[in-house]
């Protein structure tokens, strides 16, 4: 029998109406409350918001940019942000896959929200992974300096860079938005950006990167204080092999090439982009004081009135350095550096020098030389500042510490750790012997290459411009230029070997002044072009006593020369200091034609934008006829082709350990080249200054103290401390066909009517080229 239904009462009925309609409320409150969010956060009332202006032009540090003349970067000017923005077009379309597949797979499809990304981080609470857009991320990178750690804070933070991500799509192209993140990413190690990364990570710009390499960089996208390729390579390269995989699963690559490149390891090259290292970093340092007497010129501001920072406006400049011949001189310098080295250490053993590296010092005149570099040094200004008292500054130099110092290892720069009292060091350091060189084409003046020491981090003084030391008798083609242009001489004139004596107060000496031949020969008659070449200094004391020293001062001075010169009659064996720098621009003349040229180190500026902010104005003047520059030129050709250069010429090995470098000349030029070799009193300055008609290059080498030098002329003369930088150079300027170095002759004016041609010399009358008569050494009255 079936049941009654029994009918439910008004009371028992579900009203499931206000249910629906609280739901309604909640769901419309809910939506009215994010849309109030975001309008209070688009208003700026949650948190400061860029305006258009900040958007178009974001405020980030950009470094200044030392570009060569073959268009290479020499290095950058910055404090924290080492960073030099690339456009889109420099960018390798596999990069830019890599970050795609990696980080936001829709990002063409949004408009700087990624809906379903967002819903799937919402439904499953983050756990499936985030939804931030690459328009996102660049907003968080841009305009969020601190992420909070409260969880309220950062959702505010995070509404913000919701708006910002939306505003920049509207601002720029995806292909712009791609470009931002990517120079503004901060990859660690002073990579700032997708350029420095790439260059300070694998050695090479971004658009020569590959696949596995983009792989690598996009990872570090992730965390880059985590997955630091120097510090944690195993986590890196599980990271990059996600990347491999992500592409993978989007069919940017095959399997096969995913396979095999997560196979392989980093492969980094590391090359670290710092003041203190890669190339040309003594050019950098003169640089950096050239571009801040710039910025501080009124001349030179922003269109705000505001001084331009070297640190962060991004400027470009554009120097004359040629970053081949650049190189090309470093290792010069770095080869024949160590080998020479090696015999002066050799002969300063205990055994062999008990006072080394000084010679003729007692003990007392050595502890007043390392007293006065202590007071002279950066660990006293350091401890003074402190507070400390002299006695306890002093008494600190004699306890031992740890330190890294520079050492020559295997032929190569290097570093060792050690314990050392800091007098000990001084020592130390003191008996290295240092370089310096310049290199610049005497027709435009411009600056191909500038070595200013062996080792810009142990060793900072600037040896191109900031040193001065004695020229020795690189110094006597000014006095036979001197002479050319008011006598009329010629290379042919001859003049007798025997000794002068310039007598007292004749032009303002105070003594009577008498020069010694190296040779200790004094019979005979030599010409000037054989006088100059076998560096024969009684008969340069004649063409002195003939014109006067004041006439030689000035025509130094206009070929350059700053400093004062005492004009008195021993300046004809140099016994003026002089710099590198200056001697270069001297020679130079010489060479183009009797017009001096001020050298040339920077030739624009230009700001981020690529407005141009100062162009080079040539400074040249006309210094001597063309007759009598090439008259001097021929005379100093004389001296590589039978004088204290000629070595040059030859392929000759004198010593079976230091062949080739030292007395050994592998050499072979063939080439008409001028030069003067020049070695000062007591070996402690050997000089080479060397010419072919489109390239002047001088080269110094010498210890710290004048105390410390070689012992005999065999090492310690020009020839073999200088003039190997100068031919190893030349050697491999002349091996790059990509530059035009000359090998032609020098032109000859079309009215010489100075005689050049004379016969040739006995060979006898200059000294046989050896390792006792194969010298410019001057005998030097104070």
């Amino acid at each position: 029998m079936a049941k009654k239904k029994t009918k439910q009462t008004k009371s028992e009925v579900v009203d499931f109406s206000k249910y629906i309609r609280w739901f309604w409320m909640l769901f419309t409150g809910g939506i009215l409350a994010i849309i109030l969010l975001f309008l209070l956060a688009s208003w700026g009332l949650l948190g400061e918001m860029p305006d258009h202006t900040r958007l178009e032009n974001p405020e980030t540090n950009l470094a200044t940019e030392i570009i060569s003349s073959d268009g290479k970067t020499l290095g950058k000017f910055y404090f924290n942000d080492n960073r030099t923005p690339v456009g889109y077009e420099d960018l390798p379309k596999i990069l830019v896959d890599a970050l795609i597949a990696t980080e936001d797979i829709r990002f063409y499809d949004h408009s700087g929200i990624d809906g379903r990304g967002t819903l799937r981080a919402f439904s499953k609470l983050g756990s499936g992974g985030g939804a931030s857009t690459i328009s996102q991320q660049l907003a968080k990178q841009l305009f969020t300096d601190q992420v909070s750690k409260n969880k309220i804070e950062r959702g505010l933070q995070k509404v913000r860079e919701w708006i910002i991500a939306i505003r920049l799509e509207r601002q720029y192209t995806k292909e712009e938005i791609i470009a931002q993140y990517f120079n503004i990413y901060d990859f660690g190690n002073n990579g700032d950006g997708i350029r420095s990364a790439s260059r300070i990570y694998f050695g090479k710009e971004p658009k020569d990167l590959d696949l596995k390499e983009s792989a690598m960089l996009v990872g570090m996208f992730k965390n880059s204080a985590l997955y630091n390729p120097r510090r944690n390579p195993v986590g890196v390269k599980n990271r990059r092999n996600v990347v491999l995989a992500q592409m993978y699963k989007y069919d940017y690559i095959t399997e096969e090439v995913k396979d095999s490149l997560q196979a392989t390891e980093l492969d980094l090259n590391y090359t670290p982009e710092s003041h203190r290292e890669g190339i040309a970093t003594y050019f950098r340092e003169y640089l950096r004081g050239f571009m801040k007497e710039w910025a501080n010129d009124e001349k030179n501001r922003k269109p705000d009135g505001t001084k331009y920072d070297l640190y962060s406006d991004g400027l470009k400049v554009f120097t004359t350095i040629d970053s081949r011949m650049q190189q090309y001189a470093e290792d010069a310098v770095a080869l024949h550096m160590p080998r020479l080295q090696a015999e002066f250490d050799h002969q300063n053993t205990p055994k062999r020098n008990p006072t080394a590296p000084f010679l003729e010092l007692d003990k007392s005149e050595i502890d007043k030389l390392l007293k006065d570099g202590m007071r002279r040094g950066e660990r006293w200004r350091i401890l003074k500042n402190q507070g400390k008292s002299a006695k306890e500054i002093e008494a600190s130099f004699y306890e031992p510490v740890e330190m890294t110092v520079f050492k020559w290892i295997d032929g190569k720069a290097g570093e060792v750790d050690t314990v050392m009292k800091p007098i000990d060091s001084m020592r130390y350091y003191k008996s290295f012997l240092h370089p310096s060189m310049m290199s610049m084409d005497p027709l435009t003046g411009h600056v191909k290459a500038w070595v200013g020491g062996m080792n810009y981090k142990h060793f900072q003084y600037d040896m191109v411009k900031q040193g001065k030391r004695q020229v020795g008798s690189t110094f006597k083609p000014f006095v036979y230029a001197t002479a050319i242009d008011q006598l009329q001489v010629s290379p042919c004139d001859s003049f007798p070997r025997t000794p002068i004596t310039i007598e007292a107060n004749k032009f303002g000496n105070p003594e009577s002044w008498t020069t010694k031949n190296s040779d200790g020969n004094y019979s005979g008659i030599q010409t000037l072009k054989d006088a100059l070449a076998s560096s024969t200094n009684t008969i340069t004391a004649r063409l002195m006593n003939e014109i006067g020293p004041q006439p030689v001062v000035d025509m130094a001075k206009n070929l350059g020369v700053e400093q004062d010169i005492l004009a008195v009659p021993a300046i004809a064996l140099g016994t003026a200091d002089i710099s590198v720098y200056e001697m270069v621009a001297a020679y130079s003349t010489f060479a183009n034609k009797g017009v001096y040229n001020k050298p040339v180190m920077v030739t624009r500026i230009e700001d981020k934008n690529g407005t141009v902010l100062y162009q080079v104005a040539p400074e040249s003047k006309d210094v001597l006829s063309e007759e009598v520059a090439y008259v001097a030129v021929n005379l100093m050709e004389g001296v590589t082709n039978a004088g204290s250069g000629r070595r040059l010429r030859h392929k000759w090995a004198t010593d079976a350990v230091y062949k080739e470098i030292i007395t050994g000349y592998p050499y072979e030029f063939d080439n008409p080249i001028a030069g003067k070799t020049g070695t000062t009193q007591n070996q402690s300055d050997g000089w080479f200054m060397g010419m072919v008609p489109n390239l002047v290059t001088g080269v110094w080498v010498g210890a710290e103290d004048r105390a410390a030098h070689f012992r005999t002329i065999t090492y310690g003369q020009g020839a073999s401390m200088a003039l190997p930088i100068w031919a190893l150079y030349m050697k491999a300027c002349y091996a790059d066909e990509t530059l035009d170095v000359s090998k032609g002759e020098f032109e000859e004016p079309e009215e010489l009517s100075i005689n050049v041609d004379c016969e040739a010399v006995d060979e006898g009358d200059l000294g046989a080229d050896s390792k006792t008569k194969d010298d410019d050494n001057v005998d030097i009255d104070f």
